[in-house]
């Protein structure tokens, strides 16, 4: 039998949950597992309920499972909540003091040894001392890992951070665990990664050099990562007064040759939606990130959704081309990042990468390299590329839509933008026979931004039934899919990373080639089966929808579409 198991850190905001998290995910990392783990918190700085929840295998993971094996509660609130999920030959650890009487609670005097070991602060490094000590985890790895943890706060912290954990280790020495397992030396897999990072990553590979933003969760993580290394790069990140402010900064920064994005939630998008026109009319490069969460209005602002995709496609006045983007994993998030730059720059368009809090907060063992190309591609122009400077005009028209771009005062071309429905030469016009002409001139960069679309990816594509979703579900349904096949089922799945322009005759084809298809998204209206409806007129057969603003969990996906097929 292969390693499968979860285990569940829950207490209040506030109790070091997210150390604890990252300790034992950072431990089996270095043991060469993988891990795929989720992090689910409630909008507050203290109290509340949160809980961190990951998922040890030996084989690739990338969703998280219902059920828990070992159950580690900072408060009794936690020990209430999730003692249902918890399998019947699980365990539950809990500080002694908490008087809770259970058959399968194991108490363990946290406060006591942490204050044996420099103080009550390091409570939560003795409970994952024990948690790992259950697992069978080498007392090497852990020593080093926490010495790395950490190593910036200075000897003192490490060693009395040390003694915790060792001394939760010790505390469970004698107990026998179900699910402990003999941990094999092995070289880490790859990166640990969550979306945050990657799409950040994946900013500097694109050579971004101006990022804007105002706080939002959970799009906030992005910008932290970009602060965190500005002075490592020819990068300016500014926290903006407002949205407005912060898609605006960033136009304005692209309008004089910087490569620039910005990332919010829903919301913020709302407010950016004028500058997303002011970016479509003037031609304008820029990279939008919209990190998903429950709308309307504030919604849940910690918890996830897929609920924009129609909104982003259709979002400001007027028409104008976009590319629309939604990765599943951090690995994709960062090539796709790196990729609308690029594309972005190349069709002079605003690039909107759907991204969302489960992919953003969630940690994934990343095994594909996450390499910035040795040369990023330019696609302005100067005095020595045009036969006439002086003449130059920003918005020529052309066959492809794409006009020369030249930067202002940076030679004898004089850049002349508007706002306004303009002449070639940037200057504003109210004639019917130019507007005609400029629309036309936007649109015909479609036909170019559709050959650089990917076709869905499909697992399993010749079965009779396909699950369709895009972005951040992807792990959820391809386990989905290999749990429905054990029991039988011709099962595959379709995943949409590149969602505009829509790949319409690649999905199409897909489709056709099964005898019923089914959606699976985080919103209650199927928006990417309204899409395909709408893009080649092929219809869904069914929907396992979720929009309570947590994670699929494979199991239910399982479990709703066999509700269509039995």
């Amino acid at each position: 039998m292969g390693i499968d198991i979860s285990v569940l850190i829950g207490g209040e905001a506030g109790q070091g949950i997210q150390t604890v998290g990252e300790l034992l995910a950072r431990v089996c990392r270095k043991a060469g597992l993988y891990i795929m783990a989720i992090n689910d918190f409630e909008s507050r700085i203290r109290g509340g309920h949160s809980f961190f929840q990951i998922r040890i295998s030996d084989r690739p993971v990338n969703a998280p499972h219902r059920r828990i094996n070992l159950l580690l509660s900072l408060d009794k609130k936690s020990y209430e909540l999730h003692r249902k999920d918890l399998l019947d030959d699980g365990i539950a650890l809990m500080e002694k003091n908490n008087s809770v009487s259970a058959k399968k609670l194991l108490t363990i005097p946290f406060l006591d040894l942490a204050e044996k070991s420099g103080g009550k602060i390091t409570s939560n490094t003795v409970a994952a001392g024990a948690c790992l000590g259950l697992l069978g985890a080498p007392v090497k790895i852990l020593r080093e890992v926490v010495s790395g943890i950490f190593a910036e706060k200075g000897e003192a912290v490490i060693g009395k951070n040390l003694d915790a954990a060792l001394a939760g280790y010790e505390a469970v020495k004698t107990f026998s665990f179900k699910y402990a397992f003999k941990w094999r030396a092995g070289k880490p897999k790859g990166v640990l990664a969550d979306g945050s990072r990657a799409i950040a990553l994946g900013a500097l590979a694109g050579d971004c050099r101006f990022a804007a933003f105002y706080p939002m969760s959970p799009a906030t993580g992005i910008m932290a990562h970009l602060a965190s290394v500005a002075n490592q790069f020819p990068l300016v990140v500014e926290q903006a007064e407002d949205e407005i402010s912060a898609v605006n900064m960033a136009i304005g920064a692209s309008f004089a040759g910087a490569r620039s994005m910005t990332a919010t939630s829903g919301g913020g998008f709302c407010l950016m939606t004028e500058g997303l026109g002011l970016s479509g009319i003037t031609e304008t490069p820029i990279v939008i990130v919209n990190a998903q969460r429950p709308g309307p209005a504030t919604g849940m602002a910690t918890r996830t959704a897929q609920a924009d995709l129609l909104f982003i496609i259709n979002a400001s006045q007027g028409e104008f081309p976009r590319f629309v983007f939604a990765p599943g994993t951090p690995a994709e998030a960062f090539e796709t990042t790196r990729k609308a730059f690029h594309l972005s720059d190349k069709y002079q368009v605003p690039s909107i990468i759907l991204a969302d809090q489960y992919l953003n907060d969630s940690l994934f063992i990343a095994e594909k390299n996450l390499k910035a190309p040795g040369k990023v591609k330019s696609f302005v122009v100067g005095d020595t590329d045009m036969k006439n400077p002086s003449g130059y005009k920003r918005y020529a028209l052309t066959r492809s839509g794409v006009s020369p771009r030249a930067l202002p005062c940076a030679g004898k071309a004089i850049v002349m933008v508007s706002g306004n429905e303009h002449k070639e030469d940037g200057h504003t016009t109210e004639s019917i026979a130019t507007r005609i002409k400029m629309v036309n001139k936007r649109n015909a960069k479609l036909s170019g931004m559709l050959s650089e679309m990917n076709p869905p990816e499909t697992y399993f594509p010749g079965s009779k039934i396909l699950l369709a979703g895009w972005g951040s579900t992807k792990g959820a349904i391809r386990e989905a899919v290999d749990i429905l096949r054990k029991e039988k089922i011709s099962a595959g799945c379709v995943n949409f990373n590149d969602l505009w322009p829509f790949p319409a005759a690649a999905a199409k084809k897909t489709f056709l080639a099964c005898e019923k298809f089914y959606m699976v998204e985080q919103n209650s209206t199927a928006q990417l089966g309204r899409l395909i409806k709408e893009q080649t007129a092929l219809s869904y057969s069914g929907a396992v929808l979720k929009y309570d603003g947590r994670p699929f969990y494979p199991v239910d996906i399982a479990d709703g579409i066999k509700k269509y097929v039995r």
